[in-house]
């Protein structure tokens, strides 16, 4: 009996050795909040194969269509942009003080090394932190906004801005993928770079195992959500989708200093998250349940006071309201350079997404009460 249960739940691979690579390159090539579209490129290359058409709306957000023709509209969507830091001020000393693009860790920032993005190409550049030996206060300056500042190993303002560096320039960090203990992807930017990857592989397996959709699939990679859900909330209008389900991370909670009575129990490893909130459809969320039920895909359920954080808020509240749900990826140590998450999470998540469309039917209907 317990040989059986232990056969049925084996872990089945989804990502091969061509699509690791490519989620390595993705990962590293940085993609910030509004300049966002090597990466966007990138990822389109990508997917290409596994597509009828693609198209980029004005902004950058990244779409391909599978069966576009088709009038029921689903969307599988996450966002590509990641958190970074503008130039904001040059001293005269030709030091850099920054503001953020996006929700960027300011505690994290001393000793990182960057690069700093301008029309003469890039720049290198560290955050710089006072010595321990000149730090003996009673008590110590913790950094902030105000005192992180940024060398690039110049002595004047002159200088720096002949580099090619003005106010605006956006930074982003060096830190790139590796993988963990042959268990954890790690890298800056998983949030959620990590989402597109995983939709493209659900556009991978759908063309790979020959599967026609009685429906057209939308498969989106939005810019802007770090600063507001913005990407999401264009692409909708212009889509009109009769179905959207969003992919996205959520915080591992198992790590030190985070309270599981405010933030919940989930933990990598143990599968895709569920989500409970007002904009979550209840009867799609249902629908993404018992798929993962019947496939033996193991998940975790999380709930959201208010709203979700995700784009699928900007989905679910657009065209007189969309039939929305989301999947997180669980994720450690958000918003810094060294995101982790696991490798069977994430072939989980892209399994609970495509066997999740396969159960979708043509003009299904959601609404409470059909």
């Amino acid at each position: 009996m317990s040989k059986k249960k232990d056969e049925k739940q084996k872990h089945v691979p989804v990502v091969n050795k061509k699509s690791l690579q490519f989620f390595e390159k993705y990962i590293n090539n940085p993609s910030p909040t509004g300049f966002e579209y090597p990466g966007q490129k990138l990822w389109l290359d990508y997917l290409k194969p596994y597509i009828d058409e693609s198209f980029i709306d004005n902004y950058g957000t990244a779409v391909g269509v599978i069966n576009p023709k088709a009038d029921y509209r689903v969307v599988i969507e996450a966002h590509a942009d990641e958190i970074s830091w503008f130039v904001n001020y040059i001293t005269p000393e030709g030091l850099i003080y920054v503001i953020r693009n996006g929700g960027s860790d300011h505690q994290i920032a001393p000793s990182k090394r960057v690069n700093i993005h301008t029309d003469k190409g890039m720049v290198k550049a560290v955050f710089g932190w006072p010595a321990i030996h000149t730090r003996s206060g009673e008590k110590e300056e913790a950094p902030a906004l105000k005192n992180i500042f940024l060398d690039c190993g110049c002595t004047s303002k002159e200088e720096v801005e002949n580099l090619g560096i003005h106010v605006g320039c956006v930074i982003t960090y060096e830190d790139e993928f590796m993988v963990l203990n042959d268990r954890y992807y790690v890298g800056r930017a998983l949030d959620n770079r990590a989402g597109g990857f995983m939709i493209a592989e659900v556009a991978r397996l759908l063309h790979e195992n020959k599967k026609k959709l009685p429906f057209a699939l939308y498969i989106v990679n939005s810019v802007q959500e770090e600063i507001g859900l913005r990407g999401a909330e264009m692409i909708a209008e212009r889509i009109e989708p009769h179905v959207a389900i969003v992919t996205d991370v959520t915080h591992d909670t198992t790590t030190p200093m985070i309270n599981k009575i405010t933030q919940g129990d989930l933990a990598c490893g143990r599968g895709p998250v569920v989500s409970y909130a007002p904009a979550v459809q209840t009867n799609l969320n249902k629908l993404l349940i018992e798929t993962a039920q019947k496939n033996d895909i193991p998940f975790q359920r999380q709930a959201s006071s208010r709203s979700t954080g995700t784009d699928t808020d900007a989905f679910a509240y657009s065209n007189g309201g969309v039939p929305s749900a989301l999947i997180s990826l669980p994720l450690r140590y958000m918003h810094t350079t060294v995101e982790m998450i696991h490798k069977e999470d994430v072939d989980n998540v892209i399994s609970l997404i495509y066997q999740t469309l396969l159960n979708i039917k043509k003009d299904h209907d959601f609404r409470y009460g059909q």
